[in-house]
C-alpha cells in the first residue's frame, strides 16, 4: 500500500483540503455550543440572584455555572476512558472513518436536540450538552490520527494550522447565521419568545456540522495509506489499554517526548478551561455601564468578543506556524504560554466590558497558535518507524481530555467552595507556569529515536 509521500501533488492537495474541512464543520459546535450562544443562554435561563444562581439538578442544588463546568468535566472524562477502546477498534479493522462518522452524527443530533432545552428542563440541556461534547471529542480522536498519515513531517505544521484556520472561518460564518435568528427573531421571523433564536441556533449547528462533514467523509481514505500491524487478541478493551501501556513504555525511552507531554498536560489544563469558561465568566463577572448603572453583559456584548477571538485566532495560528519554522516549536510554545499567564493575571482584575474585549484579543492571538503547534509538535515527536499512529494520538487525546477534566473540575470546585469564579483563575495561572517550566527542560532533553523539532 502506498505511503503519503507517493501520492500525486494534486491528489494530496485535495486530501489536505478535505481533512481541513472537518475543522470547518465541527468548529461550529465549539464556538456556538461551548463558547458563545449556549453558555450565555444557559446562564440566562438558570439565573436566580436571589438564590445565589443555584439550580436543582436531579435533586442536587448547585451554582449554575459550576454545574455546567462539572458537566463538561464529566463529558471529557467519559471520552478519555472510551477513546483508547475506540481507537483500538478502529485500528484493528482500519476503519477510522466509520468511527469518526458515528461520533459526528452523535454530536450533531445532540446539538439539534438542544432546541428543546428551556428553563424548565435543566437536566435535558445538561445531558444533551454532555452527549454533544462526547460526539465532538470522539470524532477528533480519529480526525487527528489522520494527520501523520496524509502529510509528511515537513507539511504537518502548515496543515495543522490550515485545519484550525478553516475551523475559525467556518465557525464564524455559522455563528453569523445563528446571530440573525438570535437578534432578529421578532422583527424578521415574528417570534416573540426570546429563547427561540438561541434554540434555533443549536439546530443550525447540528445541521451545519453534519452537512459539511460529508466532504471529508467522501475524500478521506477508509483504509490507512500505509500497512499496519494487525491487532492481536480478541479482547478489544484489554487490547486498547495494552496499546496505551505500550505507548507509555515507549514514551519512557524518549525523554524529550516524555517531558513535552507533561508540559502539554499542565498548560492544556489552563488553555482548555479558559476557552470553555470564557463566556460564562463574562456573563457573570463582567459589567457594562448603561445610563450610569453597572449591569451584566448580555449576548450582544459577549458574542462580538468571542467572534473577535476567532478572527484573531486565524492570524495567530498562521503567524505561529511561520515563527515555528524560524525559531522552533518549543520556543514559540513558550512565548504562547507566557502570554496565557498574562491573560490570566489580567482576567483576575477584569471588571468592565472594555477590559474584557482587550483580553479577548490576547486570547485569540494565542488560542489557535498553541493548539495547532501542540498537535503538530506531538506529531513530529512520534517515532518515525511507528506503524500505530492512532494509538499515539489516542494517548495524546487521553492526556488532553484528562487535563480538561482536572482543569474544569478544579475551576468548578474552587467556584463552588469559595462562591467566586475569580479565585478559580489563580489555579489556571499556576498550570501555565508549570507547563512553561517543563518546556524549558524539554528543550534540553535528548531526543533519541525521534527527529529533532
Amino acid at each position: 500500500m502506498q505511503g503519503v509521500e507517493h501520492i500525486p501533488v494534486k491528489e494530496k492537495k485535495q486530501l489536505h483540503r478535505a481533512w481541513a474541512m472537518y475543522d470547518w464543520a465541527n468548529s461550529a459546535y465549539n464556538l456556538v455550543i461551548t463558547s458563545t450562544i449556549f453558555p450565555i443562554y444557559y446562564v440566562a435561563v438558570t439565573r436566580n440572584p436571589a438564590n445565589g444562581d443555584k439550580v436543582n439538578f436531579f435533586g442536587w442544588e448547585v451554582i449554575n455555572s459550576a454545574l455546567l463546568n462539572y458537566a463538561l468535566a464529566v463529558a471529557y472524562f467519559i471520552i478519555a476512558i472510551l477513546s483508547p477502546v475506540l481507537s483500538s477498534m478502529a485500528d484493528s479493522k482500519g476503519n477510522k472513518k466509520k468511527y469518526m462518522q458515528f461520533f459526528t452524527t452523535m454530536g450533531a443530533v445532540a446539538c439539534m436536540g438542544l432546541y428543546f432545552f428551556t428553563a424548565g428542563n435543566v437536566e435535558w440541556g445538561i445531558v444533551l450538552s454532555v452527549i454533544a461534547a462526547i460526539g465532538y471529542c470522539g470524532s477528533l480522536v480519529f480526525y487527528n490520527a489522520y494527520l501523520p498519515e496524509i502529510a509528511v513531517k515537513s507539511e504537518q505544521d502548515v496543515l495543522s494550522a490550515k485545519g484550525f484556520a478553516y475551523g475559525y472561518i467556518g465557525c464564524v460564518l455559522c455563528q453569523l447565521i445563528c446571530l440573525v435568528f438570535v437578534f432578529q427573531h421578532d422583527a424578521w421571523f415574528g417570534q416573540e419568545d426570546d429563547s427561540w433564536g438561541p434554540r434555533i441556533s443549536f439546530l443550525i449547528v447540528g445541521i451545519w456540522w453534519l452537512g459539511w462533514a460529508l466532504i471529508p467523509f467522501k475524500v478521506l481514505p477508509s483504509k490507512p495509506l500505509v500497512e499496519k500491524v494487525a491487532t492481536k487478541g480478541k479482547n478489544v478493551v484489554r487490547g486498547s489499554f495494552s496499546a496505551l501501556k505500550k505507548v507509555w513504555k515507549q514514551v519512557q525511552t524518549m525523554p524529550k517526548l516524555k517531558i513535552y507531554l507533561a508540559a502539554f498536560f499542565f498548560y492544556s489544563m489552563g488553555v482548555q478551561t479558559v476557552m470553555l469558561a470564557a463566556a460564562v465568566f463574562g456573563s457573570k463577572e463582567v459589567k457594562k455601564e448603561v445610563a450610569g448603572q453597572w449591569v451584566d453583559m448580555e449576548a450582544q456584548d459577549l458574542i462580538p468578543a468571542i467572534l473577535m477571538i476567532q478572527l484573531v485566532a486565524i492570524a495567530g495560528a498562521t503567524l505561529m506556524a511561520k515563527l515555528s519554522a524560524k525559531m522552533g516549536n518549543f520556543k514559540v510554545l513558550m512565548i504562547n504560554i507566557f502570554i496565557w499567564v498574562l491573560v490570566c493575571i489580567l482576567a483576575y482584575f477584569t471588571r468592565t466590558n472594555y477590559e474584557f474585549y482587550g483580553i479577548a484579543v490576547l486570547v485569540g492571538f494565542v488560542m489557535g497558535g498553541i493548539q495547532s503547534l501542540s498537535r503538530s509538535t506531538f506529531s513530529k515527536l512520534i517515532p518515525e518507524d511507528s506503524r500505530d499512529n492512532t494509538s499515539y494520538f489516542s494517548f495524546y487525546d487521553v492526556m488532553e481530555k484528562m487535563s480538561i477534566v482536572l482543569g474544569m473540575f478544579s475551576f468548578a470546585f474552587i467556584e463552588q467552595v469559595t462562591g467566586d469564579m475569580r479565585n478559580a483563575i489563580i489555579g489556571l495561572t499556576s498550570y501555565f507556569i508549570i507547563g512553561f517550566v517543563l518546556l524549558l527542560f524539554t528543550q534540553k532533553a535528548p531526543l533519541k529515536r525521534v527527529r529533532k523539532v
